[in-house]
């Protein structure tokens, strides 16, 4: 594959989990990274500070996405219907394309503290993106947090059942069936 070729981020992103997942995250380096991709190591660092990062490429888009959504929703929409509407906009960037990508992505995760750890960091920078877009919204505390809280958990728990190549539904009718079901049981506490 020649260096000039496009799409160097997703080539280099798509080398490190073919790696992490042959080899294990702490053996694989770098250099082995780029040169899967068929690319140099200062490209690498060029798209990404080290190789923690290269599995969680795309979380400013997700942020970004999640907030403008809400910030986008209709002015009478609820706080959990501006949520909804983040949900949508997100889930509709996880093409069935990714889906295998997603159910690989996962194990290797969850098998490296230092990427689970990394994980929390990407959960909390999204909650923290739709409070801040629910704060613009005018919505108060704690109802803006508790609403991003109960979003990113209708995320999470949609991608991973949306990850399982079994499952034939759509990331975002998996999440919207969550983010349902979270807000009935939390209708229930009170």
């Amino acid at each position: 594959m020649a260096r000039w070729e496009p799409n160097a981020r997703e080539r280099l992103v798509r080398a490190a989990l073919d790696l992490f997942t042959e080899q294990g995250y702490d053996a694989t380096t770098v250099k082995e990274i780029a040169d899967r991709a068929g690319l140099t190591k200062t490209t690498f660092f060029r798209h990404f500070p080290d190789k923690r990062e290269v599995l969680f490429a795309g979380q400013d888009v997700h942020a970004r996405l999640l907030a403008d959504a809400i910030t986008e929703a209709p002015g009478s929409a609820t706080p959990m219907e501006a949520v909804g509407a983040a949900l949508d906009a997100i889930t509709a960037t996880f093409t069935d394309d990714r889906r295998e990508f997603s159910a690989r992505l996962r194990p290797v995760i969850a098998g490296h503290s230092e990427l689970q750890e990394r994980a929390a960091l990407k959960r909390a920078g999204l909650a923290r993106a739709m409070t801040d877009a629910l704060r613009t919204r005018g919505v108060s505390e704690p109802t803006a947090s508790l609403a991003a809280e109960l979003g990113v958990r209708a995320f999470y728990d949609a991608f991973d059942q949306w990850a399982d190549p079994a499952d034939r539904q759509t990331f975002t009718e998996l999440a919207r069936h969550t983010l349902d079901e979270l807000r009935a049981s939390a209708a229930a506490l009170g």
